[in-house]
């Protein structure tokens, strides 16, 4: 088949959300000004660079009670935000941290989720989670919106403390088998990092 976005597809569901996978889940821990926690999962995220590391995470709408979703807001407004590691065990929790809730709801609490003090930023970070990554807001970038009062937006921020839980790692690596973390698949769709191999990267030797 083929189709032009702009004119729609002939399939029930969007074939696109199922061709870019699977997509690593980026769960945003902020804090707004009046102290209130907000964490989020967003399947638009990955690390963009290596030195200093820096992470990226994408909102693809407004929210549902009016303005930014509070992950963009609050990163925007505090200069901070943490991104959290999705794993297996934790998965009914993240999902249940996707509602769109009220902007003064926390959902730490509606999720039933651990407040856990960062070291470097003022948002907590998910204590049951086994890797924490605190980062300091650096840039946003709007890109392109169907209709003028949606919002896509690109955040972007600096990785400066990292916290890895000790069970997880192994002769000096993160042992994947041991993270089970989780990506995005299309749909309502979800996978689990169960299964992995391994290629040395070639050399130019001409």
């Amino acid at each position: 088949m083929f189709y032009e976005p702009k004119n729609g597809y002939n399939l029930k569901n969007n074939p696109l959300n199922a061709i870019i996978i699977p997509r690593p889940i980026g769960w945003i821990s902020t804090i707004n000004s009046d102290g209130i926690s907000n964490l989020a999962p967003y399947s638009f995220f990955n690390a963009v660079a290596y030195e200093p590391p820096q992470v990226m995470f994408a909102s693809t709408s407004r929210h549902e009670f009016g303005g930014y979703k509070d992950a963009v807001l609050d990163a925007k407004n505090s200069g901070e935000f943490v991104v959290n590691i999705a794993t297996l065990d934790l998965k009914d929790q993240m999902n249940k941290s996707s509602v769109a809730a009220p902007h003064n709801v926390d959902e730490f609490e509606y999720s039933g989720l651990t407040k856990k003090e960062s070291k470097l930023v003022k948002c907590p970070r998910v204590a049951e989670s086994p890797v924490n990554l605190e980062c300091r807001y650096t840039t946003s970038i709007s890109l392109l919106s169907k209709e003028n009062n949606d919002f896509n937006v690109v955040v972007f921020g600096e990785i400066i403390g990292v916290h890895i839980n000790d069970d997880i790692i192994h002769e000096d690596r993160i042992d994947f088998m041991k993270l089970r973390a989780i990506g995005r698949l299309g749909y309502n769709d979800y996978v689990e990092v169960n299964n992995l191999f391994s290629m040395e990267r070639p050399t130019w030797d001409q």
